[in-house]
């Protein structure tokens, strides 16, 4: 599959749905903004008898470059059964839906708030929920902090904060932003968002990278919601990683629950066909029985941790506090120097005892200097040809030392494998497939990196076998 294999081969299918045999037949509308922009969607009624005063309902949202019929398996198998009236609509600037890709923007919120508005008065029962993947994780989260009613939501595999997702220590994920980029067609996007594109590809004037991000990062507002939540985030995901979730459950001050499981962006699975996908939907259906309904009380724990390969179990968390970790830090001597775009430097160490599984916030410390057009540096931790976390910073300085921070990855290995961490301008240096951070230095760009540490985060226990 080439260079981009690692990274990108399952995006697609994480952010989207693949097709299924259906329980109940989804009935096609259209619905009109108040600005007139026809959305294109689906209503799905469950075949049993409405109860007095109406459907509860759930508004579903999908993910980038979608359209709303990658929702119609989750309301036809999940949540038609359990009694609920489904609403999902094509997101602007996606499928047949009029108006512009706004990236959960001020109007996907408004459109947000007008669908439930329709959707309440249509099945005359205000008990609405929302659920909503990677993009549309982002639109339930934006509607809930602008004060749509939703009586509880669900937001699986997305972010909180945009800025640290795409963009954490000022560096861009390049590659990953190109190819989600052009997953919705340029004339489809709303001109402020077309505008901060360059910006965040080349992680320059990122003043305005985060001016757009700013309306649509939650995290900021979270601590004042009260809507019951049920986060679902990826144990493995490098796109939006565990601490997007974990940000929010810290925030949240209502009822809240946070399951990490074996779905997620690349190289995560697909919602649809992740091993553990009957296990959270059916969670996300108790929640809203809960919360919708008023009926059933969960016992499940408010953090739950999914295992790697999974074996139909889940570790409990009960306590309001993240799961217990360690560090362990070990020093990589050296002196290296690199130049130009293909120069990468590479330390490995064996972490005694064991097993291990990578949870929490790790960190690179490298100490360097003479850089010269360099601007940029690159973490990859991996065992084997597999990753296990990543992380990049921009410098700013031609030597002293910098903490680049790895995302937050659940991944399991042996006593005593051999971890390897690349240092270079770009993801490539792991591996060909790695697209991750593409942008590079110039050809005639120097550094000489010298002694790294990594302090490496881990469960006090590990969960998996």
């Amino acid at each position: 599959m080439g260079r981009r294999s690692f990274l990108f081969a399952v995006v697609f299918a994480a952010l989207v749905w693949s097709g299924s045999a259906l329980a109940a037949t989804p009935q096609q509308l259209t619905i009109v903004a108040s600005d007139g922009a026809k959305l294109a969607c689906s209503i799905v009624v469950p075949d049993a008898p409405a109860p007095a005063g109406g459907y509860p309902a759930v508004i579903l949202f999908h993910g980038l470059g979608g359209k709303h019929e990658d929702m119609e398996p989750l309301a036809t198998q999940f949540l038609a059964p359990a009694g609920y009236e489904t609403l999902e609509c094509d997101a602007r600037g996606h499928g047949l839906s009029e108006g512009l890709f706004g990236l959960d923007g001020p109007r996907d919120v408004q459109d947000t708030r007008e669908l439930f508005t329709w959707l309440s008065t249509r099945t005359g029962n205000a008990s609405i929920g929302a659920l909503g993947i990677s993009l549309g994780g982002g639109a339930v989260w934006n509607a809930a902090v602008a004060g749509v009613p939703f009586k509880a939501i669900v937001p699986v595999i997305t972010w909180t904060n945009l800025v640290t997702a795409l963009a954490p220590q000022g560096l861009s994920k390049s590659g990953l932003v190109n190819y989600l980029a052009a997953l919705v067609p340029e004339s489809r996007w709303d001109p402020e968002l077309l505008a901060a594109k360059p910006s965040l590809v080349t992680s320059t004037n990122m003043a305005t990278v985060t001016a757009l991000a700013a309306s649509r990062s939650p995290l900021a507002k979270l601590s004042s919601l009260q809507t019951p939540t049920l986060m679902i985030q990826g144990r493995r995901d490098f796109l939006f990683d565990i601490d997007q979730a974990l940000a929010a459950y810290k925030a949240l001050k209502g009822p809240k629950r946070l399951y990490v499981g074996n779905l997620g962006h690349a190289p995560g699975i697909s919602p649809a066909s992740a091993p553990d996908a009957a296990v959270y939907w059916g969670e996300a259906v108790k929640w809203f029985n809960q919360y919708l309904k008023q009926s059933g009380t969960l016992s499940q724990p408010e953090i739950e941790l999914g295992h790697d390969p999974y074996d139909s179990k889940t570790t409990e968390f009960k306590s309001a506090l993240p799961p217990p970790v360690k560090t362990t830090s070990v020093t990589l001597p050296g002196s290296t120097t690199m130049t130009g775009s293909s120069g990468k430097v590479v330390r490995s160490v064996r972490i005694t005892g064991g097993p291990h599984e990578t949870y929490g916030d790790s960190t690179v410390v490298v100490r360097y200097s003479g850089a010269q057009n360099w601007d940029r540096l690159v973490a990859v931790l991996a065992v084997g040809t597999t990753p296990i976390t990543a992380g990049g910073v921009k410098l700013t300085a031609a030597s002293g030392k910098v903490t680049i921070r790895l995302m937050n990855q659940m991944m399991r290995f042996a006593a005593g494998k051999k971890l390897t961490l690349y240092l270079a301008p770009t993801s490539l240096a792991q591996s060909t497939a790695n697209a991750l951070y593409l942008a590079s230095v110039q050809p005639d760009a120097k550094i000489t990196i010298g002694r790294v540490t990594l302090n490496l985060s881990t469960l006090k226990k590990a969960i998996s076998r």
